[in-house]
This record gives C-alpha cells, sequence and structure tokens, in this order.
C-alpha cells in the first residue's frame, strides 16, 4: 500500500518508508527537536488506499471461495488496482458471479477488524498470508473480515465493508507465467469513473450529434469516410508529384538544384519526384513535414555527391538517415535550418561547374 501524505506543523510530508520497526519521514524542511507539532494526515488519499486495499482482501477471499483462484500478488495503482490471480483465465460469466458476490457482502455492512498477535502465537499459522519481512519487528498485524477472511496486513483498512460503496470489476489482463490480473475499482474511484465517462459521452453526443447509443456506429463511419479520404489524398499527392517533377523537366534549361517542401508529404511523394525527375545530371533536395521542426528529408543525385553530402545534410537538420545508390534520406529535427543545406548544395554545385 502506498504510504501517507499530509503535513508536520506546516511542513509538507513528501515520502514515509519503514526501517525495521521505525516510521522514517522525508520532509520538504529541517524540523526543531523537540518542538510540539501539529500532525495533518491527507485523509483523501489516505481513504481512497483504506478503500482499494479492503476491497482487495474481499475480492481476493471469495474469488478463492468461489473458484479457488488464489492471489499471488496485487498492485494498489494511482487510478486503478490490479490483482495477479494464479490461473491462466477467467470467463466472463465468473467475473460477473464474483462481481456480484463482493457487493452483496458490502450491502450486508460486514464489520472489519484489526487484532494484534505475538509474533510466536500459534494462531497465525491459521491465518491468510504471504510471509513476514525479514525486518520485521514487533507483533504481527491480522485484519479480519468478519465470517470471511483473516489475513497478516500491515496497511490501513476501513472498519466495515459498508465504507467500500461499491466495487467494480473492470475486468482481465493477461499476466506472467499462466497467471490472470483482475482490475477493479473501489469506492470512490468508481464514482471518479463514472463521472469521466459522462464528462466523454456528453462531449461525444456534441461532437457526434447523436446519443450515447449511437456512438460506436458513429465512430465507426467516421473512420471509415477518413480511410477513403486518406486514399484519395495519397492518389492526389501522388498526381501532384508526377505533375511538380515533369513541370521541371519541360523547362528549356534545367537547373543542377531542384529544392521543393511540402507540409503534407511523405517519402512516396518525394521518392517519385526522385524517380521522375532522373538523379544523372540534378541534385534534388526534398523535404515534408512540418517547416519550423520535425519532417523527412531526401537528397538524391549523382552517387558521389550524395554520398558526400548525405550526411552533412542529416547533421544541419538535426537528424539521423542513411542512403545508397544516389539518395540519401532520413528523419530531421530541424527544418528550419533547410536554407542552410540549400545553400550548403548551391555551393558544392558551383565548385563543381567547369567554369570553377
Amino acid at each position: 500500500q502506498p504510504d501517507d501524505r499530509g503535513l508536520i506543523g506546516d511542513v509538507p510530508v513528501l515520502r514515509v518508508t519503514r526501517r525495521g520497526p521505525e516510521a522514517v519521514h522525508f520532509v520538504q524542511a529541517a524540523l526543531e527537536p523537540g518542538a510540539e507539532v501539529l500532525l495533518s494526515l491527507d485523509w483523501e488519499r489516505r481513504f481512497d488506499h483504506m478503500q482499494q486495499h479492503s476491497g482487495q482482501h474481499l475480492i481476493t477471499a471469495i474469488t478463492e471461495q468461489m473458484f479457488g483462484f488464489k492471489t499471488t500478488s496485487w498492485e494498489l495503482g494511482r487510478q486503478r488496482s490490479v490483482i495477479e490471480l494464479d490461473t491462466p483465465s477467467m470467463t466472463a460469466e465468473q467475473i460477473e458471479a464474483l462481481e456480484r458476490s463482493v457487493n452483496e457482502k458490502i450491502r450486508e455492512r460486514v464489520p472489519v477488524t484489526v487484532r494484534e498477535l505475538a509474533a510466536d502465537d500459534p494462531e497465525i499459522e491459521t491465518v491468510r498470508s504471504r510471509g513476514l519481512p525479514d525486518d520485521h519487528a514487533g507483533p504481527v498485524r491480522v485484519v479480519d473480515i468478519e465470517g470471511i477472511d483473516s489475513n497478516m496486513c500491515c496497511g490501513t483498512h476501513v472498519s466495515n465493508l459498508s465504507d467500500l460503496q461499491v466495487i467494480k470489476l473492470l475486468g482481465t489482463e493477461k499476466g506472467k507465467k499462466n497467471k490472470t490480473n483482475l482490475v477493479f475499482l473501489t469506492g470512490n474511484r468508481v464514482l471518479k469513473s463514472i463521472e469521466q465517462s459522462h464528462s466523454t459521452e456528453k462531449a461525444l453526443t456534441s461532437l457526434l450529434k447523436n446519443g450515447p447509443g449511437e456512438h460506436v456506429e458513429a465512430v465507426k463511419r467516421l473512420q471509415s469516410s477518413v480511410k477513403v479520404l486518406q486514399k484519395n489524398n495519397l492518389t492526389l499527392l501522388r498526381d501532384i508529384a508526377v505533375l511538380i517533377a515533369q513541370d521541371f523537366k519541360s523547362k528549356a534549361v534545367q537547373s543542377q538544384l531542384f529544392v521543393l517542401h511540402r507540409k503534407e508529404g511523405d517519402s512516396e511523394f518525394m521518392n517519385i519526384i526522385a524517380n521522375e525527375i532522373g538523379t544523372e545530371e540534378t541534385l534534388l533536395f526534398l523535404t515534408v513535414g512540418d517547416e519550423k521542426e520535425a519532417g523527412l528529408f531526401l537528397l538524391a543525385g549523382p552517387v558521389e555527391a550524395v554520398e558526400n553530402l548525405g550526411p552533412r545534410v542529416a547533421e544541419l537538420l538535426g537528424g539521423k538517415g542513411a542512403g545508397k545508390r544516389g539518395r540519401f534520406q532520413g528523419k530531421a529535427t530541424k527544418m528550419s535550418r533547410r536554407g542552410e543545406v540549400q545553400a550548403l548544395l548551391q555551393e558544392f554545385i558551383s565548385h563543381q561547374s567547369p567554369e570553377a
């Protein structure tokens, strides 16, 4: 169970841990030895942990009683909790029956009590436990859910199952080594989850212009429409790439350097242009993506030129790339430096010209 938080006087407690029988508090500022202080507990955090922990004890006990599935570990998470069960799987019917049973126990208002036993008390052998820590000191603490469970535990718990309010089992996930992870919420976490789901439902109703029962179908229709649009956009982008290349080739005098940036392009767009233009005589520097931040680049042209310039282009753009046979392409993080790359390429071409 996670540790408590709160204040010692007006100094926040950052962490609490155990060293043998001592509770060690880590605080934000030094405290004056011997000073009288008021301790303030973060009760919302504490009560949440109490609900989840007592809920886990109840679920663990009832799961073993109903199906014989033992709990091998559990995790009290920030948003949801998980119990690892020693079984390869659970059916939907088992989960439904388990949820019904644990909530019946909550409605029966079963008391939860805490008692302490001496470390050598023979009754300890009858209590469910995963063993004591090596550095344990003092009496052994046992948490009893009347008529349901008796478990060795150092955590904080509610005094009655009615304080749990409700338990919601969210289903299972595949665990490790033929184990199953059972995911659950208890008490106020259930209420918060419902509130969040309701807010999402209201937002979707406003966006999709239909009721909650039609949300899934509406999203499926939108997904289908998006796929069609994406396919059409790709076709148009390919056509544009061909036209750009043809326009360049139609010019009476072709430049030795061709530079182009298109925000909505992709790797295929750049390669189509390079294929259509050909790279025997022309050096091509093509980029797609955000004009100032991240994107993709392609340098194509004579093999020697590309081998020489490719790594330098990638370095200028703050990216990485690789290439072969007259093409060097990769990802860039500093697309705002495209002008510097163009200047580098222009300088290279000027030094290669016969006049130079």
